[in-house]
């Protein structure tokens, strides 16, 4: 039989028990997965070659104050759009400005800039001080909300009327400390199926969000980000999909 204890799943039968120890975990990576970027060239990416190229086996965007972004700007994976899928890949950058991940985004252009994108973004920050740290979902472009629509810690859902309710904190700062790289390589997750969107953090899951809103976004691009701003680097790696049926 199957019985569901505060979100864990218990498997009984006779001849045993197994036993989902941790649900905050991250799920074994699916079988399957394509690589969206070969650690070469940027063949499959669309975007600012001033600003965006190849280094060590990483993608790596950069601003100096010789070579500046002209708003935000981004690097568009041209496979897609995706709806469900669990995204894989690893980051790094300097801890002077940010960036993020932008999934089920809309590309745009606008101004003379070719490389902008709306939609959800997992906010990546080289920080560990709550509220701002890598992990939270911004709504960039206030495509779907507006500003920071849910906290890396929480577990919410946001209704109809675009309410959000806060069920669960699924991580506190102390432990968020202990678990983030600072100045070093991080690893993400983030799983999206239907309206319901998680993000993991070197294995432990650290946003779990529900989007029941009008402006809940169901497919879209993946895009990489590089701030306007302060100059700044970021780098990406290991970039992995696996669409879900």
């Amino acid at each position: 039989m199957i019985r569901i204890l505060t979100g864990a799943i218990v498997l009984s039968a006779m001849m045993g028990m197994a036993v989902e120890q941790c649900p905050l975990t991250a799920p074994k990576e699916a079988e399957g997965m394509e690589c969206l970027f070969n650690s070469k060239d940027l063949t499959g990416w669309d975007g600012d070659t001033t600003l965006w190229k190849v280094q060590d086996g990483a993608i790596r965007g950069e601003t100096t104050p010789e070579v500046k972004a002209k708003g935000n700007t981004f690097l568009v994976c041209t496979k897609g759009p995706f709806k469900d899928f669990e995204l894989r890949l690893s980051y790094r950058l300097s801890a002077s400005n940010n960036s993020g991940i932008q999934y089920r985004s809309k590309r745009i252009e606008s101004g003379g800039n070719k490389w902008i994108v709306r939609g959800y973004q997992h906010e990546i920050r080289n920080e560990n001080k709550f509220p701002n740290v890598s992990g939270f979902i911004y709504s960039e472009g206030g495509l779907a909300g507006k500003g920071r629509i849910c906290l890396c810690g929480e577990q919410a859902v946001r209704d109809a009327e675009d309410r959000k309710t806060i069920t669960k904190e699924l991580i506190t700062n102390d432990e968020y400390k202990k678990l983030f790289n600072l100045n070093g390589w991080n690893d993400v997750v983030i799983i999206a199926k239907g309206n319901h969107l998680r993000h993991y953090l070197n294995g432990r899951k650290v946003l779990d969000y529900t989007d029941n809103s009008p402006k809940a976004l169901l497919e879209g691009v993946i895009a990489l980000q590089l701030h306007a701003g302060t100059p700044m680097w970021a780098e990406y790696k290991n970039v992995r999909i696996k669409e879900l049926k």
